[in-house]
């Protein structure tokens, strides 16, 4: 069974819980700040944001293009107009709201389970296959209009 042989062994966290939550609630009070930001200043207004480096330069639209007046137009309720900036954005939040509730419950538990070799296999195979997919949609939604970043 080499496939089942530990990686990383399984580790108690003892710090009090009160220490154990400073990163999580941090990060989350980060985020409230930044969408709050966000949802009052307009990324569609000239000036109050820096240009995207790859629509500058190359004139093309990377895959986060369109990521802030997506999010602006989620803050304010209109999906539609959020997907039509970045198709990514629910995708984006979805992965990053599960992967915060994880380590929100692993820093309450005060554990980090064991990690085994074909997990850390699939963890890989899941982070390539992510990057791969990023990459294709940047490539994508240069080539089909309705996939772009909503830009004039």
């Amino acid at each position: 069974m080499d496939s089942d042989r530990i990686v990383v062994p399984a580790r108690r966290d003892e710090r009090p819980l009160g220490r154990r939550l400073v990163a999580p609630l941090g990060v989350a009070a980060l985020a409230v700040g930044a969408c709050a930001y966000l949802a009052a200043v307009d990324p569609s207004e000239p000036g109050h944001y820096p240009v995207c480096p790859s629509r500058a330069i190359f004139g093309v639209d990377c895959p986060g293009c369109g990521g802030m007046r997506a999010m602006h137009s989620l803050l304010h309720g209109d999906v539609s107009a959020a997907l039509d900036h970045n198709a990514l954005i629910l995708v984006f939040i979805g992965a990053a709201l599960a992967l915060w509730a994880v380590w929100l419950a692993r820093a309450i538990r005060g554990s980090a389970p064991a990690v085994t070799h074909r997990q850390f296999r699939a963890r890989n195979v899941m982070l390539i296959s992510g990057l791969v997919a990023l990459l294709a949609f940047g490539v994508v939604r240069n080539f089909v209009p309705y996939l772009g970043a909503g830009l004039s």
